[in-house]
């Protein structure tokens, strides 16, 4: 197809103007010597090497992971549909745990917590054995077997880690919702994914309130009785404590039914293709899709990124500061750092409570090393100063990888000179997403960084910035990004939904799409400007569009609702409302309070709106569909584009 005939990606002007800015050569950061000579991997040789014989790259990568016995074939690729290690069979736990307790990390840290109160509790590969075997038989002798669906609704809290990874032992396959959702998305989370059992705890900590959970679940399970236990992990109780009796004879205190029972369980083999994990991201539409994660290819992918993208070494402290109820916490809280024997720093809380100096103060207690961040998260250190982080010895902390949303150039810079030029360090951006388990683009320590481009694709990603018709387009126009190749950290489907999962690799031909707006430089450099389909990232936590317009259309006094995301310096996005509401409702001062209220409790905290805009009308198109791309940049100031498909 010529050039003149290949369709454009409808770019907003704000994204062209980010492309021309960010192709003016700017100055690169450059990794220290010392890091590119003690990098994990030769990305040269590694890109190589995928390149000439893929297969042969991949089993490589598999022998560092522990099998029960070995696939007869690497990768069955049958589009959209592709199997990993074919008749393989494994159990992500000996990888985890076995392997690092029949050695001489027995006693190593496995995990530090430390709670938003400053509590602090250490668990060693041989204590998280234990109280993972223990818990797996608990889950054994009510009835859990190998398949049943667990949903975990925890805050990041050591039995959240456990009750994972007891899932993974009996080859239960669990679902973590993010312990900040309403009782709406987590009764829809459930019902999908057909759970047998709720694991939640009772309370969660946020910004010093004690905020209950257990109510959320009371309301989300009422009516499910196809939830046949439910798990409670009551905080401030320890094992040995006095038994609790509940009111409903479904449910247990998770010490009461974990601590009788035996420290060991065998562990269960599955096929290399047995779902891990169910995880819930939302889509364009209302109904969240139930992302499934193969074992095998899963757990080679998330081993072998830990050490070369993330550069974790055995002596290290490694800390992320995302939560387990999102693909980071799985990937590179629980399974990927565990594998490779890291000890693994965590806490409860966000970064900046109950001060600026809490992350730093950590930093240097613990003496960390390598740091996983938001974006969000490093606008918000910035906002305080550089000279808090200053205060501190962060002379161990030699690297920062951000991911989550894109990674503004002057957020790089300022963490690149206040968070590790102390240790001569580097700080390092990477894309990827929940379908999608580990970093796929991404900058290592062999070559420069590039602030506002994430960087080169992995060692064994075909990646591509394409037209619609899956052209590449030239070096600074922007395009689509795509995987031309499948990858064994991939999705395998979407939970009792093949038809959406088919919908990844079918709107370009013989490629994933992954739903971004990219362009690449004459470098192959690439940059990720944000999402191409109707989802919200808000300080990395995709929300779709229609969820809360959904929900704001359950609110008695609204007539009509259309959420669109406008660029916030501190979140990535913030959510902006537009609503019409019905006939004879008092427009008042507690309308918006109101609103902001009912979607809170209806989807959690993190849906709520930042703005509600009151109109007389919605713009629409003559066939009824509401313009959200006309509200989007009447709220930017921007050109609105072609309207000649608008009803008014």
């Amino acid at each position: 197809m010529s050039d003149q005939n290949r369709p454009d990606v409808d770019l907003t002007t704000s994204q062209r103007a980010a492309i021309e800015a960010l192709m003016q050569r700017e100055e690169p950061i450059r990794p220290p010597l010392w890091m590119r000579r003690g990098a994990a991997i030769d990305y040269a040789t590694e890109c190589a090497h995928a390149d000439e014989d893929p297969a042969g790259f991949w089993a490589e990568k598999a022998a560092a992971v522990e099998w029960f016995s070995r696939w007869d074939r690497v990768l069955d690729f049958d589009p959209p549909h592709h199997r990993w290690f074919s008749g393989g069979t494994l159990n992500a736990t000996v990888s985890c745990i076995d392997r690092h307790v029949h050695s001489d990390r027995r006693n190593k840290a496995a995990i530090i917590w430390i709670g938003e109160t400053g509590e602090e509790r250490t668990y060693t590969y041989n204590r998280l054995y234990r109280e993972v075997n223990r818990f797996a038989n608990a889950l054994k002798a009510l009835g859990v077997e190998t398949g049943d669906r667990v949903v975990l609704y925890m805050p990041l809290v050591p039995e959240g880690i456990v009750a994972m990874l007891a899932c993974a032992r009996i080859g239960a396959i669990h679902s973590v919702v993010y312990a900040g959702m309403g009782s709406q998305s987590l009764k829809a989370r459930i019902e999908d994914a057909g759970a047998k059992v709720v694991i939640c705890s009772d309370f969660t900590f946020r910004r010093g309130k004690a905020v209950p959970l257990k109510p959320t679940v009371d309301e989300a399970v009422r009516d499910l009785y196809a939830v046949e236990h439910v798990i409670v992990h009551r905080r401030g109780s320890r094992p040995g404590d006095d038994r609790v009796e509940f009111e409903s004879e479904r449910e247990y205190d998770f010490y009461d039914i974990q601590e009788p029972r035996a420290v060991h369980c065998e562990p269960v083999p599955v096929d290399a293709e047995h779902p891990l994990f169910i995880l819930y991201t939302s889509g364009t539409t209302g109904r969240p899709k139930g992302v499934v994660h193969a074992t095998g290819g899963y757990l080679v992918g998330t081993t072998y990124l830990s050490r070369a993208f993330y550069q974790i070494q055995d002596r290290d402290i490694y800390w992320s500061t995302s939560d387990i109820g999102w693909i980071v916490g799985h990937s590179f809280i629980v399974y990927g750092p565990l594998s490779v024997g890291a000890t693994v720093l965590c806490r409860e809380g966000v970064p900046d409570y109950p001060s600026p100096d809490v992350t730093w103060e950590l930093c240097e207690r613990f003496g960390v090393n390598v740091m996983f961040t938001a974006p969000t998260a490093v606008r918000m250190w910035m906002s305080h100063g550089g000279d808090v982080p200053s205060k501190f010895d962060l002379s161990r902390l030699r690297l920062v990888a951000c991911a989550g949303e894109p990674l503004n150039p002057e957020a790089h810079r300022w963490a690149q000179r206040y968070l590790v030029s102390q240790a001569d360090g580097y700080v390092v951006d990477n894309w990827w997403q929940t379908e999608i388990a580990g970093p796929v683009l991404g900058t290592l320590p062999n070559f420069e960084a590039r602030p506002g481009k994430v960087g080169r694709p992995m060692p064994g990603v075909d990646a591509a910035v394409v037209d619609p018709s899956g052209q590449p387009v030239e070096a600074g126009q922007g395009g689509l990004l795509v995987i031309r190749k499948p990858l064994p950290y991939m999705l395998r489907t979407v939970w009792n939904d093949p038809d959406r999962y088919a919908e990844y690799w079918s709107s370009i031909d013989g490629c994933y799409a992954a739903g971004d707006v990219a362009f690449n430089d004459r470098d192959g450099y690439i940059g990720v400007l944000g999402r191409a389909d109707d989802v919200i990232n808000v300080a990395g936590h995709r929300i779709g569009t229609a969820d809360v317009e959904s929900s704001l259309l359950r609110h008695p006094a609204v007539a009509e609702s259309a959420v669109v995301g406008l660029p916030d310096e501190l979140k990535g996005e913030r959510i902006v409302v537009f609503l019409v509401v019905k006939p004879g409702i008092e427009v008042g001062t507690g309308l918006r309070g109101s609103l902001r209220d009912h979607v809170r409790e209806d989807l959690g905290p993190i849906a709520t709106p930042s703005e509600i805009i009151l109109r007389d009308s919605l713009p629409k198109t003559r066939s009824g569909k509401i313009m959200r791309r006309l509200l989007k940049a009447e709220a930017m100031g921007e050109d609105p584009g072609d309207t000649s498909t608008l009803a008014d």
